[in-house]
């Protein structure tokens, strides 16, 4: 893609991948190294379809962690080849790698093949045979045969010889390059309904195919995690499972998912709702737009599949109308018409995101503001109610950000109506170019210590 000349992966730190079979417990050791439950784990094999990274630090050495979906040969389908090529290409990108094979089972072929696999990339691998849950178990003696020395032998599960397996695979690790300079990483979660294209736009931001796309729903099961670098600004972007109405989640495969696409927009910067373009918005996307407005996340609303309804890139008054309304409640929001297929708006995109997050972390010095505060009520004074009483504005200071929050001091709170909450709003909106991000205005009784002064 064009993309991929000005967007490359930030791997300034060691890479660690974890590799092996279906059913191995990868994720299960993944969650241990990185410290707590970011992957599923089920019984059930292949779920672990992308990579998975995540962050972990050992006796002062960072180094981030590759969970991967199981290696087996020939791929059966379509989705197993993505998921073999997403598992190899970790492979690739490692430093060391981990192979994981487990005692309960025993050594299988697909052990072996993966094992012969392992011998062409020319990465340091480390045996490691996992489910030996007695303390001091011996390892059992078939796993040599494989010919990669020594394995270490550990519970994922209960944390039996982790400690003994991070002080080798620190061992391994080449030295870290410095942190690149710039601005600490934007978090933008990549959320929405099934089958709106999540993930080819994700791939389609990074100029990359980093996360697995197929046509059928409910592809991506986890949150995915993937940083990355664009000019000098980083990101982690994360592409998320489909989220469907709580009624229509049966199998608890896909609540945890929910439960993790959830997660994503708590821990983002920037939420991008991506909507389908051929369909206009229903009521699953303004919930999501609605959990997003509540947690107090920037947005950019992402009409995808814009080729579908449009020979141009170009925006459409009779297409837009309709979004606008159903998402009136978060008039904030950018939106941004996307084709991955055309190429269409993936810049723009980004720019938007840059210019939301912006927005999402500002600060207005409290001279401008009050400034901003009295030309909006010169211009439209706020009528008295029944009683006569009219509302007076003493003064406005922003405590905190992301999102922006403004504290408005008057004389009685009950005083401020709806419309003139809004227009304030407005006003502080454009003057402090806040679109992209939820603004919480309050408004306070001025203390008595103030009033007396």
């Amino acid at each position: 893609m064009a993309a991929a000349a000005a967007i490359f992966y930030a791997m300034s730190k060691p890479v660690v991948a974890i590799v092996g079979r279906p059913n191995v417990g990868k994720s299960a050791l993944f969650n241990r190294l990185v410290g707590h439950r970011k992957a599923i784990v089920e019984s059930t094999p292949g779920v672990t379809r992308d990579r998975l990274y995540g962050p972990t630090v050992w006796r002062g050495r960072e180094f981030s962690v590759i969970d991967t979906g199981g290696m087996t040969w020939p791929a059966k389908a379509p989705l197993q080849e993505q998921v073999l090529q997403q598992a190899e290409r970790a492979v690739q990108d490692a430093d060391v790698v981990l192979f994981l094979v487990e005692a309960r089972s025993g050594l299988l072929p697909e052990d072996r093949e993966v094992g012969e696999r392992l011998r062409a990339p020319r990465r340091p691998v480390l045996l490691v045979v996992n489910k030996v849950d007695e303390p001091g178990a011996s390892t059992p003696p078939e796993f040599y045969e494989l010919g990669w020395g020594d394995p270490v032998v550990i519970s994922a599960l209960h944390g039996l010889g982790i400690n003994d397996l991070l002080d080798q695979v620190v061992a391994l690790l080449p030295e870290s390059d410095p942190e690149a300079p710039g601005a600490p990483a934007i978090q933008v979660a990549i959320v929405g309904r099934p089958n709106v294209g999540k993930s080819s736009l994700v791939n389609a931001m990074l100029g990359d195919e980093r996360v697995i796309v197929d046509e059928a729903p409910g592809t991506t099961r986890d949150a995915i995690d993937t940083p990355f670098t664009r000019g000098e600004q980083h990101f982690v972007l994360v592409d998320t499972a489909g989220l469907r109405r709580k009624a229509r989640i049966d199998q608890p495969l896909e609540r945890y998912g929910a439960m993790r696409s959830l997660q994503a927009v708590d821990r983002a910067d920037v939420v991008v709702l991506v909507l389908d373009a051929s369909a206009p918005p229903v009521e699953q996307d303004q919930e999501i737009a609605r959990y997003t407005q509540e947690q107090g996340r920037a947005l950019v609303l992402a009409v995808n599949k814009w080729d579908v309804v449009s020979a141009t890139p170009q925006p459409r008054a009779q297409l837009l109308t309709p979004i606008r309304a159903a998402m009136r409640f978060v008039d904030y929001a950018t939106i941004v018409y996307t084709s991955v297929t055309r190429g269409w708006g993936i810049q723009i995109l980004m720019d938007r995101v840059v210019e939301a997050s912006a927005a999402h972390d500002r600060r207005i010095a409290t001279g401008p503001l009050n400034r901003a505060i009295e030309l909006a009520e010169t211009a439209h004074q706020p009528s008295a109610n029944r009683a006569g009483r009219q509302l007076k504005i003493f003064y406005a200071t922003q405590p905190a950000t992301k999102p922006p929050m403004i504290v408005v001091f008057v004389n009685d709170p009950e005083l401020v109506t709806v419309n003139y909450r809004r227009y304030l709003e407005g006003r502080l909106r454009e003057t402090f170019d806040f679109h992209g991000t939820p603004i919480r205005l309050t408004f306070r009784p001025r203390e008595r210590s103030a009033a007396r002064r």
